[in-house]
């Protein structure tokens, strides 16, 4: 299959489908709703969206039936990425070759985007005009799934421990706990999202709920090796930030040989996993290459 048609066919569902949703700055609160399309709209891969679509088609379901929650995720995907940014987190000037928003509409503003970004995903998924296709304790379970992930049990906790062993002396499992949680949890929740809404029965969903945990921390492990070999021109940002302020990361633990032997596993392990699977799954399987082989 050419997979870059694919990405860019779903990402172009997915840019309509959040430009129909989201709402045009204006009112009193016009400055927060900007910076929130600021961020939104800023060009980003739609990584999460489209593995949700494809979870629910390697199933054999419908792609519409989950385009809600798809972009749900985009924005709880967003919201993080503002609040990463910030000079009490990252500190970052440069996100997708765009200043940050904290460098555009304050600190305050910028918080508070994020905040209504993670706020509006949750309404979003509630939009009876967008789910009523969908089976309601599905989508109630589904909820709480991207809930878990994208909070202190997933992200959050990550991002948390992340910030708290900057600058110290850790091993490989602590580098693994902060990956899988900061990045691969939601990452997860994406694609086994797509399963259980394409109506997978357990066997699939816990395959693909496989899948999901070795992309998810491929993909951090490709991040940490961008970050050391990567052209900032073509990613959008600065590179070697996470050297200098002395990040946790698989480079800087193990090295960029054993990490990039590492991530090839899980990448091998998460195709593999994909085995009880027919040709509705070559998404998904061309995504986890993709992830070794990506530039930005």
């Amino acid at each position: 299959m050419d997979l870059k048609s694919y990405l860019n066919e779903k990402r172009e569902i997915i840019e309509a489908s959040l430009k129909n949703y989201f709402p045009e700055p204006q009112g009193p609160a016009a400055d927060v709703i900007k910076a929130m399309n600021y961020s939104l709209f800023a060009g980003g891969k739609r990584l999460r969206p489209i593995l949700c679509m494809a979870g629910a088609e390697a199933v054999g379901g419908d792609e519409k039936d989950v385009i809600p929650v798809a972009c749900a995720l985009e924005l709880i995907h967003t919201y993080s990425l503002i609040h990463d940014d910030l000079p009490v987190m990252d500190n970052d000037d440069m996100r997708r070759g765009k200043p940050t928003s904290h460098k555009v509409f304050g600190e305050a503003v910028a918080v508070l985007a994020g905040d209504g970004l993670l706020t509006e995903a949750f309404h979003l998924m509630t939009e009876t005009v967008l789910t009523d296709r969908l089976d309601s304790l599905t989508l109630l379970n589904v909820m709480g799934m991207i809930a878990t992930a994208a909070g202190y049990g997933g992200m959050v906790g990550g991002q948390v421990v992340d910030i708290q062993m900057e600058g110290k002396e850790v091993d490989a499992d602590i580098v693994e706990f902060i990956h899988r949680r900061k990045t691969g949890a939601l990452i997860t929740a994406s694609v086994r999202a797509g399963a259980f809404l394409g109506g997978g029965n357990e066997h699939q969903v816990n395959a693909i709920t496989s899948y999901g945990k070795n992309i998810g921390l491929a993909f951090q492990i490709s991040d940490d090796i961008l970050d050391v070999e990567g052209d900032s021109r073509r990613m959008g940002k600065n590179v070697g930030g996470d050297a200098r302020k002395k990040k946790i990361t698989y480079p800087a633990v193990l090295g960029l040989g054993r990490s990039k032997e590492i991530q090839e596993k899980t990448i091998k392990e998460a195709i593999e996993s994909l085995e009880p699977f027919d040709q509705k799954a070559d998404p998904l399987r061309h995504i986890a290459q993709y992830i070794i082989e990506r530039k930005r």
